[in-house]
């Protein structure tokens, strides 16, 4: 019965009406002190400003580090995954896209020697590992550097 539910007892709580007198517990300063910008209205601090103390963020110790000249990641094609393809087709970076077997057709591609292959297949890729150049070549293919 929709109509006769209610929340949990004490799970909703009445909000604090703050400067309503002294025995109410938040009177004259409301909770907010004395002076200082806290105590102002329309006060604006950033979250991580901390007056006058060293802030969190440059009291940690710093980790880790970024290489800005890393480039895109390189995606992995196994070479069991070109079995799919048709005998004679060309296997580049956009039919593997759209077979499904690589996000991107722009980030950079290499076929590694996992799984037989018995198609002969034209493959242009970023670069081949020598197992997969064998076993592409050894099918009857080859394998073209983009």
């Amino acid at each position: 019965m929709l109509e006769r539910m209610k929340p949990a007892r004490g799970s909703r709580k009445p909000r604090k009406r703050v400067g309503r007198g002294v025995g109410s517990g938040s009177a004259k300063t409301s909770g907010r002190g004395t002076k200082g910008a806290g105590a102002r209205a329309g006060r604006k601090h950033k979250p991580h400003r901390e007056g006058g103390q060293i802030p969190i963020i440059m009291r940690l110790p710093k980790r880790g580090f970024t290489n800005p000249g890393a480039g895109p990641a390189t995606q992995v094609v196994n070479v069991k995954a070109l079995a799919r393809f048709k005998k004679g087709s060309e296997v580049d970076a956009a039919a593997l896209a759209a077979a499904g077997l690589i996000r991107s057709a722009d980030a950079p591609v290499k076929v590694l020697g996992d799984g037989a292959l018995e198609a002969a297949l034209k493959v242009k890729v970023t670069a081949v590992s020598n197992a997969a150049r064998a076993k592409i070549e050894g099918a009857g293919g080859s394998v073209e550097l983009a």
